[in-house]
Order: C-alpha cells, then sequence, then structure tokens
C-alpha cells in the first residue's frame, strides 16, 4: 500500500479495518479523509470521498466562457459560498461549461462535477440534474455540506432559464 506522510490539524485517515487519529504524528493517506472533533473523544464530523478530494485538488472546467449562452449566480448567505456557472449551447446540447465558485472544499467539487455531468447532455437532460444526482456523482457528501450540491444544481438550473430567457427574446 502506498503510504504518504500528512500533516493532520482535527483529520484522520480510514484504513480498510482501523482508524489512525490525528493525534498520531504519522497519519496515512487512504480513501477516505474526514474531520474528527477531538473535544468528542474522536467522533467523525465530516467524511469526504476520494472524489470529491479529487475535484476539489483538481477541479475541472474553473474559468469563464467568453459570451456565454447561459450564466447562473447563486449564493448561501449562511456559509458564504457563491457559485457562478455559465453555459454554452448549440443546436439544444450545453457545449461546454465552466465555473467560478468562492467557498469550501464541497463547493468547489460539486461546481466541478457538475460541469463534467451536464456538458454533451440535452437541455431537457441537464435540467433534471438534482442535488442528489450531484452528491451521487461524488459518491456522497456530509450531512452539513449537502447544501453545496443544492447550489450546484440551482446555478445550473438558472444558467438554463438564463439561457432560456435570451433565447425567447431573440426569437420572439
Amino acid at each position: 500500500m502506498n503510504r504518504r506522510r500528512l500533516r493532520a490539524f482535527g483529520t484522520i485517515s480510514v484504513e480498510p479495518s482501523r482508524w489512525v487519529t490525528a493525534d498520531k504524528t504519522t497519519i496515512y493517506q487512504s480513501r477516505l479523509v474526514a474531520r474528527v472533533d477531538t473535544r468528542t473523544r474522536g467522533e467523525i464530523v465530516e467524511a469526504y470521498s476520494d472524489k470529491v478530494i479529487d475535484h476539489f485538488l483538481h477541479p475541472r472546467n474553473v474559468g469563464v466562457i467568453k459570451d456565454p449562452d447561459g450564466v447562473g449566480e447563486i449564493g448561501n448567505p449562511v456559509c458564504g459560498d457563491i457559485m457562478k456557472l455559465y453555459i454554452k449551447v448549440k443546436d439544444g446540447r450545453i457545449k461546454d461549461a465552466k465555473f467560478q465558485t468562492f467557498g469550501c472544499g464541497a463547493a468547489i467539487a460539486t461546481s466541478s462535477i457538475i460541469t463534467e455531468m451536464v456538458v454533451g447532455k440535452t437541455l431537457d437532460e441537464a435540467k433534471a440534474v438534482t442535488s442528489i444526482a450531484v452528491a451521487e456523482a461524488l459518491r456522497g457528501l456530509p450531512a452539513r455540506k449537502l447544501h453545496c450540491s443544492n447550489l450546484a444544481a440551482d446555478a445550473l438550473h438558472k444558467a438554463i432559464a438564463d439561457y432560456e430567457q435570451k433565447a425567447g427574446k431573440q426569437s420572439g
């Protein structure tokens, strides 16, 4: 097994059969990284799948589309996350999607995965993408981070609505 030394401040690494707490000087990276509350004797507060971590560390489709066909922007005043999603549509299909996100790792990961999910889909297929589908595509999110998948889906739906409004004005 490939083990890598990590600095940990309130995190643990999960191996298939044992927990290694952050109180140790060395922990080993595994498929699941979690944050623990040391005041409650190591109770797991939140856990992230390898896919969430990958999309956070290596987000896909970050940036701005020049002259986008639709833009959806949404924010959460409680946590401070802000997402802006851009789409380019051709022949009724989303040809490109990019995002800008200011927020936590889960917000960045959900923004990244939703752009991968919708490129190549028809507008009707993209409208059917739900927050549950976003969370499932990331192999789950901690309960207190599920609102990030809501934000990503809402930003997508707003971008599609913006596109349809612009297209309606052009044809009408």
